[in-house]
């Protein structure tokens, strides 16, 4: 499994590099290949990086909801209280992303057509 974890750019100090750090207090700056982006990030954009190398930018909103729940995933790892930062979670079912929506519903269509032959 892979995982991204979100950095906010600092500066550019040239074209396919930027210098990024997480956020978190005490966290080193990092520099980081942009070269995969659509567009030369700017000081205080968020970029989703994997080993490095910056995978997409991100809006300020989606990169904390990306650092709360790695941060949720190590307090769970350490038997401490992590429901707080998946508060956009707790109480509702999950959803299907919609590329898999259609295919869940066909699938379930179905089995329900098995079940009424099966029963017949």
């Amino acid at each position: 499994m892979c995982l991204g974890v979100p950095m906010q750019v600092q500066s550019v100090p040239s074209w396919g590099i930027a210098v990024c750090h997480t956020g978190a207090v005490g966290a080193q700056q990092q520099r980081i290949e942009t070269s995969l982006l659509l567009q030369v990030p700017d000081i205080g954009d968020w970029l989703l990086v994997h080993v490095n190398i910056a995978i997409r930018a991100l809006d300020a909103g989606e990169a904390q909801q990306i650092s709360d729940a790695v941060l949720a995933v190590n307090r769970a790892a350490a038997g401490e209280s992590f429901e707080h930062l998946l508060a956009d979670l707790i109480d509702r079912e999950p959803q299907l992303p919609p590329h898999l929506q259609a295919q869940a519903e066909a699938e379930a269509a179905t089995d329900k057509e098995q079940t009424v032959i099966s029963n017949e």
